[in-house]
């Protein structure tokens, strides 16, 4: 198989299955592992395609994600080309969606046993109840709701996350106040988050433990799960 990849988390776990050989395109978000994206073919970004590039890769399998990648875009590409698609709001999602990786490119035996590691370290960690924030942006704040993957491993490490809106909804200070969380964590990705915005928020709810935390243990379904319980438990 030559294989196009349009999510980085996807990419690691082809990596991780033993599939990197067959992997010809990655976008330049494909930063795990290394190799990715220095080795392979850069195609883009997840939201823009570069369709001859693309053309001139000539995959016979392309995976994206329903999330991370534009609708109009893998329409497009579907034309062409078999293009498999994730979607992912739980952990039971992402585990899934591991077997079917390992199902589609012939790897079930290595996909099973990677599920298992993951599901029996998830199941080691339950933390201290904590009523949680999780920010990804500023200005204006925006946070990771219901019905996200984030919102999935928040719960299922024994927390409680308090946005209950849908999706990742904007919020003025006044509600963050209101809500008044525990834990307030920003994340790495997608907005660089500095000093200024932990004192800021320090200011806003100073009931709160603040922490920039890394975006990837905590929105990356695929192989990089398999060492999340231990990042969560340093928290």
């Amino acid at each position: 198989m030559r294989i196009v990849s349009l999510v980085p988390s996807q990419t690691e776990l082809l990596f991780d299955l033993g599939l990197g050989d067959r992997v010809v395109g990655v976008t330049k978000f494909c930063v795990h592992p290394d190799e990715a994206k220095k080795a392979k073919t850069i195609v883009g970004g997840t939201k823009k395609f570069w369709f001859d590039v693309i053309d001139h890769l000539n995959p016979d399998l392309i995976i994206g994600n329903k999330e991370e990648n534009y609708e109009e875009g893998i329409a497009r590409l579907a034309i062409k080309y078999p293009v498999w698609m994730s979607d992912i709001v739980t952990f039971d999602d992402a585990l899934d969606m591991i077997r079917a990786v390992g199902h589609i490119t012939q790897t079930s035996v290595e996909a099973n046993a990677l599920t298992s590691k993951i599901e029996l370290g998830w199941s080691a960690i339950r933390l201290a109840a904590q009523r949680v924030v999780y920010l990804i942006w500023q200005e204006p704040w925006m946070a990771a709701g219901a019905g996200t993957f984030i919102h999935s491993v928040i719960e299922k490490i024994g927390w409680h996350n308090a946005i209950e809106w849908p999706r990742y909804p904007e919020l003025t200070d006044d509600e963050l106040i209101r809500l008044n969380p525990g834990l307030i964590l920003l994340s790495s990705e997608p907005y660089p988050f500095r000093e200024q915005h932990l004192a800021r928020l320090r200011q806003l709810c100073p009931g709160a433990k603040v922490k920039l935390v890394d975006g990837e243990r905590f929105s990356w379904y695929g192989s990089r799960m398999l060492n999340a319980p231990a990042y969560f438990k340093s928290l």
